[in-house]
């Protein structure tokens, strides 16, 4: 009788940490205090910039507008690490009415990860869009049965005039994760080969070509770099006002790996404002406060204090250093 009583005890205390391990969030790696407003008033002409989280981002100069990745579906663990996903379609409808969007001329996945190209073939379906990126994200449009007609595969470094802006898509690198298995299932065998057909299981989205995005606009430049990963040199000659810079897992890599990633991706462009994304979690919901990734995906939010650590220390460094993170949704005038 006492060791049936203690089975159950143990099998509570177990079913409570797992509880608590996935309902538990970190914290977030980026300060309250670099939080910036949505602008309430904005003119006619003014290029803005929304974020809904992860890597979404929308600009738009009044004339033409262009997203990045346009992921809004979200998934619980389970899903994740064992089920199968597909494309949220009315989650999708109401992220794109929530940044106020129904045209875009092209939509870039910065790789072909779920959570940055799994739901921009129906963006693109939605809005007119154009989907540009890898071979592997025009497998994921095709299997979504995306035309011919609206997918763009990306030359390295080939600019492209989008309106006003001209974007170029540079070939970078993902984030290596410090964990063998991890990266191993994340990273390796990286080409989707054929037309990726949902739903499927969450790392069938193996992440093709990764690419920072390089901008230029009468108002300015800058640089989206999605993932916390860069190759040697892969910037040089590119010169940025703003990086929106990517920080997810950046804690729990090495100090050295976070030098050279910052001296990569800031110091070689000279950018002096720097805005983090894919920062949040990627289980959460996209409406309300940004929430840190559940404790027990320890492998997504390791050393989440160390990466705020990080960039306080830049800052401190630099005097006329900008961080600043986005709202939800909101505009934000890039450029006063």
């Amino acid at each position: 009788m006492r060791i049936r009583a203690s089975l159950i005890v143990v099998f509570v205390v177990l079913i409570g940490a797992g509880f608590y391990l996935m309902s538990a969030t970190a914290p977030l790696s980026v300060a309250p205090r670099w939080a910036l407003a949505g602008d309430e008033s904005i003119p006619d002409d003014a290029l803005t910039v929304r974020f809904t989280g992860t890597s979404t981002l929308l600009f738009s100069d009044g004339e033409t507008a262009w997203m990045v990745d346009g992921w809004f579906s979200r998934f619980g663990p389970i899903a994740l690490l064992s089920g199968e996903i597909a494309p949220d379609v009315a989650a999708i409808e109401r992220g794109l009415a929530r940044n106020g969007v129904d045209r875009l001329a092209v939509v870039i996945p910065v790789h072909s990860h779920f959570d940055h190209a799994m739901d921009a073939p129906e963006v693109a379906r939605r809005t007119g869009a154009v989907l540009w990126g890898s071979e592997s994200t025009a497998n994921i449009g095709r299997g979504w049965g995306l035309p011919e007609s609206q997918i763009r595969v990306a030359v390295d470094r080939e600019p492209v005039e989008v309106g006003r802006f001209t974007i170029r898509l540079i070939a970078t690198n993902h984030f290596e994760f410090p964990d063998p298995e991890v990266r191993a299932r994340a990273l390796d065998d990286p080409e989707i080969v054929e037309p990726l057909v949902p739903p499927v299981g969450a790392f069938d989205y193996r992440v093709g070509q990764p690419y920072a995005i390089h901008v230029s606009h009468p108002e300015g430049t800058w640089l989206i770099q999605g993932s916390a990963g860069y190759r040697p040199g892969g910037f040089a000659g590119f010169e940025a006002d703003t990086v929106f810079l990517g920080v997810g897992g950046l804690g729990s890599q090495t100090p050295e790996y976070r030098e050279a990633y910052w001296h990569e991706t800031v110091q070689t462009t000279g950018a002096r404002r720097i805005i983090p994304i894919h920062f949040d979690s990627l289980m959460a919901p996209i409406e309300g406060p940004f929430e840190g990734e559940p404790r027990g995906a320890s492998f997504l939010s390791e050393g989440d204090e160390l990466v705020r650590a990080f960039l306080e220390e830049k800052l401190a460094s630099a005097p006329d250093l900008e961080v600043a993170t986005l709202p939800r949704y909101d505009p934000v005038v890039l450029f006063r």
